[in-house]
Order: structure tokens, then C-alpha cells, then sequence
């Protein structure tokens, strides 16, 4: 009997108990990509819009069952990690990882609220283990001046940035640049040059907007899409899921993925 499978994706990432980021927004971006998620949680948080409470990252081994237990049953076609909160599960996730499958790298460090996710010693392992295995890397602006070494100010340090990355191995590398005064605009480099593309400034924060935004680079990886087109549908995505964001009891909003379903056909691919 032939089977149709699935067109799949892997989140390796924290789970959010306030729903918007990290595994959950992750699935639900997947979703709303028409892509079947499939997930490997590597670190427990407690968290809502305002803010993290706690974080209780999961053991390298456990880590690394579920990401194998994922490929031995789904055809993965791109995987997104988000925080890997310690060197061992960046090491295990490394070692799990087949060769091959695009990687889409979020290397989460700080949360919208400020706080700390990400452990001072993981950062030389994400560069060593993972990045050079990355098709495309998406930092905000403070994740891109500690991976790079440098401040970043403006365009050109983004620019800038983005090429000290790019030299660490990675396919591509997309520098958001949210933190910027006015309409956030973010720069697309490879090797082959650079796409420029501006969003619109909303009048509130959004949680979980980095997470969405490289869980549908991957969700359009996963459907077979060029990465440059992947990256230009991905900022059209997360620009409407920013526009629908998700108030909770105190006003505070997270990242809707899932404001177009039912909608019809998806429009981005």
C-alpha cells in the first residue's frame, strides 16, 4: 500500500506554559503552514507575556530520544531549534541530528521580557556544534552582537553582524532588527548578496515573535521552498500574526500563528 506522507517539520525548543512561544508557537506556526509538527522539548519553562519565571532545562539524553524517536517515524524536512539552554543538549542535539536536513537556528538567548535563557557556556557550543550546520541562522539584535562580538548599531552593523555569522559557517543568516527606533526592518545575507524587507511598527509588544518567524522559515523549508523565498513568505507570516497578536488578563499580547485558518487556501507558499 502507498502512503502519502506528510510534509513534516521538527521544533527543538522550550515549552511556554502561556502558549506563545517556543514549542507551542512553534506547532501552531507549523500549523498554519499546512506542515505536521513534530517537537522535542528541551527545556520546561514557566512563563506568560510578562515574563519567565522559571526554567528547567531537560537532560542531553532525553533531549536526544525524542529528536531520534521523531526521525525513525516522520519524514523531517527541516528541523528549528530554540533555546538549548546548556552545552551537553546543544552536543546531543548535534549528535541526533541526521546530515542534511535544513536547520533553521533561532538561537534564543534573552526573552522579550529581558530575561536571561540561555546559559553564558552554550554560546561557544552553538557556534562549534551547530551553526555550521545551519542553512539559515535568525538572531534579534542583542543575539546577534554576542554571537558576532561586537555592538550593533544600525544597518550597517547589522550588515555587519550578519557577515561575522555567515563566516561561522552558517548558509544564511537573517538579522532582525526589531530593537531599532522605527518600522523594523530585517536583512537577509548569503553568499550570493542581501534582501531587505521592513515590517510595520505596532503600538505594543509581542511575545514569542522570533520563535514564529523561524519555525515558518522552517515550515517553507519543509515545503520545498527556496530560502529566500521561504525567508520573504516567513516576514509576511509573522507581520499578520503580529497584527492579530493574543491579548491575555493584563493586555499583554503573544504571537498569533493562526489568525488566516479558515481563511481558505494558505496565501504564502
Amino acid at each position: 500500500m502507498v502512503m502519502d506522507l506528510p510534509v513534516c517539520a521538527c521544533t527543538i525548543a522550550g515549552s511556554d506554559s502561556g502558549g506563545g512561544a517556543g514549542i507551542q508557537a512553534d506547532l501552531k506556526t507549523f500549523a498554519a503552514y499546512g506542515v505536521w509538527g513534530t517537537s522535542a522539548i528541551a527545556a520546561v519553562t514557566a512563563q506568560n507575556p510578562g515574563g519567565v519565571a522559571g526554567v528547567w532545562p531537560l537532560s542531553p539524553d532525553a533531549v536526544a530520544a525524542q529528536v531520534r524517536a521523531v526521525f525513525e517515524a516522520f519524514p523531517v524536512g527541516a528541523v528549528k531549534t530554540g533555546i538549548l539552554a546548556d552545552a551537553g543538549v546543544i552536543h546531543a542535539v548535534a549528535a541526533a541530528l541526521p546530515f542534511g536536513v535544513p536547520l533553521v537556528i533561532d538561537p534564543v538567548m534573552v526573552a522579550t521580557s529581558g530575561s536571561r535563557l540561555l546559559e553564558e557556556d552554550a554560546v561557544a557550543a552553538l557556534v562549534a556544534a551547530l551553526i555550521p550546520r545551519a542553512a539559515v541562522v535568525t538572531p534579534n539584535l542583542p543575539e546577534a552582537e554576542v554571537l558576532a562580538g561586537f555592538p550593533v548599531e544600525g544597518p550597517d552593523g547589522m550588515r555587519e553582524a550578519g557577515r561575522a555569522i555567515l563566516a561561522m559557517g552558517a548558509g544564511a543568516v537573517v538579522v532582525k532588527g526589531g530593537h531599532l527606533p522605527g518600522d523594523p526592518t530585517d536583512i537577509f545575507i548569503d553568499a550570493t548578496g542581501e534582501v531587505v524587507l521592513s515590517g510595520l511598527r505596532h503600538p505594543y509588544a509581542v511575545h514569542g515573535t522570533g520563535c514564529s518567524f523561524s519555525a515558518a522559515l522552517a515550515a517553507g523549508l519543509a515545503r520545498g521552498m527556496p530560502l529566500r523565498d521561504a525567508f520573504v513568505a516567513a516576514k509576511t507570516f509573522i507581520d499578520g500574526a503580529i497584527a492579530h497578536a493574543v491579548p491575555d488578563l493584563r493586555g499583554r499580547r503573544s504571537v498569533n500563528p493562526l489568525w488566516e485558518c479558515g481563511k481558505g487556501d494558505f496565501p504564502y507558499v
